[in-house]
């Protein structure tokens, strides 16, 4: 059975990758999670703030003047927090790479295009296989256009794809007025590949101490359906490859996510939550389904599912929402509900 599949012009032996964690952190980790069977790693993200910790470009972006800004820089973990300055984390990328048969992807995380140039050059010199960019922005100045937004972003893309020759792909916010049209200028500016989507972590109140607290949670399978429609929709519009990353869990996620056209499945919550041996489960699981249903490739059942292959394309529309909504039975769940309690 061929399990294998390209991704961002790589050559993936199966389609599970790890993606960024703690677990892809360290040397060690990440040949940990190639002997568990991952068919690639992403590096745990570098930050830029680590990389430049203060620019004009920086200030205007994040709408502060000087005195705000640097109150802002009081929120952000002291340098010697992080787990990997650019230093050691580009040693660890050199050996990794070294040592590792499956390909090594680095993970850049941040905002502005200027704390970025160098280390991507820097990466794919200490041997990356392929850079991964985690723009994560929340524009919470109310004045910044969505225009503006969506700039910032092609301008990140377009500046690290000038820098570099190796595979680029880009973690999507799934935010943007239009998915679609931002999947296609990015495919245009130069990304090989799409992950879908970018998991943005919201902040919490404590109301003992009236303090915005950090709120960290593994997904789960239910976080399936926003990436799930975005990759049946994607799926052979744009030229640039689609990673999946939200709420795999088991390998029923890998099969849904791969039937809706995704070239790349990546976990991280079902590795911390179940350790590292649980990629041979994934990977067993797609084998064993393919097996049943008489498919001997991933090829084959590649984006089976997606808009263009499935035989009512109108299951995206909004004609299955309005369905979906005239036919559940809200006695009946409550029912069903009270019934689970009981027993």
């Amino acid at each position: 059975m061929d399990l294998s599949t390209t991704y961002m012009g790589l050559e993936l032996k199966h389609p599970v990758v790890a993606s960024p964690s703690p677990l892809s952190g360290t040397l060690d980790g990440i040949l940990r999670l190639e002997d568990a069977g991952a068919a690639a790693v992403v590096m745990l993200s570098l930050f830029e703030e680590q990389v430049q910790q203060q620019t004009d470009t920086m200030m205007r972006i994040m709408g502060s003047g000087e005195d705000g800004f640097a109150e802002s820089l009081s929120y952000f973990p002291d340098y010697d927090d992080y787990p990997l300055d650019p230093d050691q984390y580009l040693e660890t990328l050199r050996r990794a790479s070294e040592r590792c048969d499956v390909p090594v992807i680095a993970s850049i995380n941040g905002v502005t295009n200027q704390g970025w140039i160098d280390i991507a050059r820097m990466m794919q010199q200490a041997g990356a296989s392929g850079l991964e960019l985690n723009i994560y922005y929340i524009p919470t100045e109310i004045t910044l256009s969505g225009r503006a937004v969506e700039d910032l972003y092609l301008d990140v893309v377009r500046a690290v794809r000038d820098a570099v020759s190796v595979p680029l792909a880009l973690k999507l916010s799934p935010y943007f007025s239009s998915v679609g049209d931002m999947a296609k200028q990015f495919d245009a500016a130069g990304a090989d590949a799409l992950v879908l989507f970018n998991r943005l972590y919201r902040p919490d109140f404590d109301l003992e101490r009236l303090q915005v607290v950090p709120r960290i949670s593994l997904s789960t399978p239910a976080e399936i359906r926003l990436p799930l429609l975005w990759i049946s929709l994607l799926h052979d519009r744009i030229k640039a490859s689609l990673g999946a990353s939200h709420g795999v869990d088991s390998a029923a996620e890998v099969v849904k996510y791969i039937l809706a056209g995704a070239d790349a499945v990546m976990t991280t919550s079902a590795l911390l939550r179940h350790g590292v041996e649980h990629l041979a489960t994934l990977v067993d699981g797609l084998q064993q389904w393919m097996q049943v249903k008489g498919y001997s490739s991933v090829r084959q059942l590649k984006g089976l599912m997606s808009q263009r292959r499935i035989s009512d394309p109108d299951a995206f529309e909004r004609a299955v929402y309005i369905r979906t909504l005239e036919h559940y039975d809200s006695n009946s769940a409550v029912a069903k509900t009270a019934g689970t309690a009981v027993t």
